[in-house]
């Protein structure tokens, strides 16, 4: 199984693929020097593989390589992060009480 993530700026998302064949997405609204994910999704044929996870580590990473602050309004990256706390210092400190970290 391969998978790959790739940002999809013109749908406002996250993809992630497997095989070449989309299994899911994180939604995401950007402005300035920000990145506002609000939606997680994996199609119901892939749950349970982990792909979720592989999703967000790529958009985060990807977050962190163009030097935004994230704003983690969807649940499933905010508990990424809580999880993953080397991932912490990409929310500002002045907002992580805002998503209870």
């Amino acid at each position: 199984m391969t998978t790959s993530v790739t940002d999809n700026p013109d749908e406002q998302r996250f993809e992630i693929h497997v095989d070449g064949v989309r299994a899911g997405f994180a939604e995401y609204r950007r402005r300035d020097d920000v990145i506002a994910f609000t939606h997680t999704e994996i199609d119901p044929e892939y749950a349970g593989q982990g792909l979720a996870g592989k999703l967000i580590r790529g958009a985060l990473d990807d977050a962190r390589s163009a030097g935004l602050a994230v704003h983690p309004h969807c649940p499933f990256v905010r508990g990424f992060i809580v999880k993953n706390a080397d991932y912490l210092d990409l929310v500002p400190e002045n907002q992580r009480a805002r998503f209870e970290l």
